[in-house]
């Protein structure tokens, strides 16, 4: 009996007669502004570990994105899952077919098809252009 109220938090009773002592618990109120502030000091160094860890990551690694040399300059949707990538590797451009589950090259450029940064309607009309040009030689 005394483990059981010992356990539910109630304090056991006095009888002198029996021997038994009472036990004065302490009443600590969990939510306090000092267990608050540890917390949200907690959760800030945590999340303040997770972005250190990300940017320590992105920096150091060989994540993609990272490669300068490598660029995509412009990309054409043909379905849903299948597009055309044309990509600048140094000074050639690489016209590669992704699909699902594999990538094709398709044709490399000596000379840029088309600059970077112009407009994704001129890429179209390029690349027509280009593969009318190969189908006439």
């Amino acid at each position: 009996m005394l483990f059981f109220a010992g356990c539910s938090g109630l304090s056991v009773a006095a009888d002198a007669e029996k021997g038994v002592v009472t036990v004065p618990r302490a009443v600590v109120d969990p939510v306090n502004a000092g267990s608050i502030m540890q917390l949200l000091a907690g959760l800030i160094l945590v999340v303040a570990l997770i972005l250190l860890l990300g940017w320590l990551v992105k920096r150091y690694s060989g994540l993609p994105g990272q490669n300068k040399a490598l660029r995509v300059v412009a990309s054409l949707p043909l379905t849903t899952r299948e597009k055309l990538v044309l990509v600048q590797a140094g000074d050639q451009q690489l016209l590669l077919g992704v699909a699902p589950g594999r990538v094709n090259l398709l044709h490399s450029y000596d000379q840029p098809l088309i600059e970077p940064g112009v407009a994704m309607g001129e890429f179209a009309s390029r690349l027509q252009q280009a593969i009318s040009r190969k189908e006439s030689e």
